[in-house]
């Protein structure tokens, strides 16, 4: 990973670096943060002599081999210092909410608006709203486009960020156009590598943030991190994990519930952890509970679904979705927990 003297390197000077690194075989990524931009190396970046040629520019700082197969994503790594902002809120400086409906119904947007208004009163850090789903049945509801113009219009009248799934190339192309401040991958996509570079691609130069879930079939956590670093070597850092319960399903849960795998991955990698309750049990009475759990196992915060009326509600709000009072409830819950954690706090040095 290259550190330059400045907060960037010129167009001149990565032409330059460009030219060293591909005489082996490698390639160079930018990664942008807010105050300066680094240079992942891409390939076998330890040979000898490209590192030297490299320290040998007067314009660079540094050069970090980072031991771990996860060159971006790894806590070792110079991308441990980034920081994620949502809205006004940098995610792992206090808790992190995002609230609202499984899916938008485009029949009656006036549910999604108010829902979206309900959600900000309760203290919300974003709003989350399905335009697409991805359903079990293909006669079942699949989402409109015209709902992207619902969400926008809820971030219009809220001020709140937005999230929304994205399933395929035509989707995140109208999210990104539209502007989506998150982009959800969902479990099923997990594992979708064409998808999560294209993803990183399309986002590198906006302020996007991806919020990638855990695949239901997801095994070790290594896979899970590996599945991240395909969309920051794309050249988007602003990635989050987000657990959402996996397979076998436990009796009464929608699946079984894994927001314990929260410390885990914040032994081995910087990035956020926002943890899913809704799916991981799917019954609105359970995510509660559960979503203290998670906060308890470390999670940076949460994204639950909450409906102002959940029985009008279509996809899985009628089942899983909060009501506005019990998320009122359970953020300020939330930040209790936050402040009882403080007391166990680990640093991210005595991880590395």
């Amino acid at each position: 990973m290259i550190i330059p003297k400045e907060s960037r390197l010129t167009d001149e000077q990565l032409a330059e670096v460009n030219s060293i690194v591909e005489a082996y075989h490698c390639k160079v990524q930018p990664i942008v943060g807010h105050h300066r931009t680094i240079y992942a190396v891409l390939g076998e970046e330890r040979e000898t002599i490209m590192v030297n040629r490299i320290l040998g520019l007067d314009y660079i700082d540094r050069f970090d081999a980072v031991d771990s197969p996860f060159k971006l994503m790894a806590i070792q790594s110079e991308l441990a210092h980034h920081q994620i902002t949502i809205g006004k809120v940098i995610v792992g400086q206090m808790p992190t909410i995002i609230a609202g409906h499984c899916t938008i119904d485009p029949k009656n947007p006036n549910y999604f608006l108010e829902s979206a208004h309900a959600v900000k009163e309760a203290g919300a850090t974003a709003l989350r709203g399905g335009v697409w789903k991805p359903r079990t049945m293909p006669y079942s509801f699949q989402g409109d486009d015209s709902s992207m113009k619902i969400l926008i219009e809820a971030r219009e009248q809220t001020g709140l960020p937005v999230d929304t799934e994205v399933m395929d190339e035509y989707q995140l192309q109208i999210a990104v156009e539209a502007g989506v401040d998150i982009l959800q991958v969902g479990a099923r996509n997990a594992l979708n590598y064409s998808l999560l570079k294209k993803i990183g691609e399309m986002t590198a130069d906006k302020p996007i943030k991806v919020l990638l879930k855990r695949s239901i079939g997801m095994g070790p956590v290594n896979e899970f991190i590996a599945a991240a670093e395909y969309i920051a070597a794309a050249g988007n850092p602003d990635v989050m994990f987000c657990p959402r319960g996996t397979q076998p399903t436990m009796d009464g849960y929608r699946n079984y519930p894994d927001e314990s795998i929260t410390p885990l991955l914040k032994e081995k990698s910087w990035a956020p952890v926002i943890v899913d309750p809704s799916h991981s049990v799917g019954r609105a009475k359970y995510v509660p509970s559960a979503s203290l759990a998670a906060m308890a196992y470390g999670a940076d915060g949460v994204i639950v679904e909450t409906h102002s009326n959940p029985k009008l509600g279509i996809g899985d709000d009628p089942k899983q979705s909060l009501t506005p009072d019990v998320l009122k409830k359970l953020i300020e819950d939330i930040h209790a927990i936050w402040e009882i954690r403080k007391r166990y706090k680990v640093t991210k040095a005595q991880l590395v």
